[in-house]
């Protein structure tokens, strides 16, 4: 008699152990069902399924060309230079040439260093200044050191002649560019500084679309 119960307690244990595995799996599934269905319910009200690029960026990054537009337009040598009196042109081009300083003299009779002696450049022939073993590729550039030239040359020297032995990475700005050029021309050259002339039309008004300007007042005689 006294077996029998024993083995009617063991059964109902191993039956009650079961039940609680059944009951802790089926929470557990349950909660992953339950995290499942919230997950792509959060998903299709917040579109994180489908990020969309707002209509307008909360902030601009300088230098990055917005879709469909373009890049603008660097001013003009011409322009670059009028921007300053002759004389503040030429005090920023001194500050400026201490970059050049390194392998350059400007002074009349500088010796040549790493690049050759400057004074006078302006308007001379490229790779014309005596006693300097220049690159092969700009003596055979041709053309003389004017504004334009001059302007290339700084902004990106190995751009400007392939093969050059100038390391310089040049100066992005063209107001720095035309400082120095405007320093040059004073130690030893005279080029004329190109006038600058605004486009006049562009500030004037265009007639709306369709519609007609109106003629000129003809003056009373």
């Amino acid at each position: 008699m006294t077996q029998d119960n024993s083995s009617q307690d063991k059964a109902a244990g191993q039956n009650g152990g079961g039940d609680l595995f059944n009951t802790a799996a089926g929470w557990v599934l349950f909660a992953a069902g339950l995290w499942l269905g919230l997950s792509i319910l959060s998903g299709k009200y917040f579109h994180g399924d489908k990020p969309e690029r707002p209509e307008k960026l909360g902030y601009v990054i300088e230098g990055v060309v917005e879709e469909g537009g373009g890049a603008a337009a660097e001013m003009s040598m011409a322009e670059a230079l009028s921007m300053k009196p002759a004389a503040e042109l030429v005090a920023a081009g001194e500050k400026a040439f201490a970059k050049c300083q390194s392998c350059h003299t400007v002074n009349a009779g500088g010796a040549n260093g790493i690049g050759p002696n400057l004074h006078g450049v302006m308007g001379k022939p490229l790779g014309a200044h005596a006693g300097f073993a220049y690159s092969a590729e700009l003596k055979a550039k041709g053309g003389n050191w004017d504004w334009d030239s001059m302007n290339e040359w700084l902004k990106n020297p190995k751009a400007y002649v392939a093969g050059t032995k100038m390391s310089f990475a040049g100066l992005p700005k063209i107001e720095d560019r035309a400082a120095i050029a405007m320093y040059l021309n004073a130690q030893g050259s005279n080029l004329p500084v190109p006038t600058f002339v605004a486009d006049a039309a562009a500030g004037a008004e265009e007639p709306a679309a369709g519609e007609t300007p109106a003629p000129a007042e003809t003056p009373a005689e």
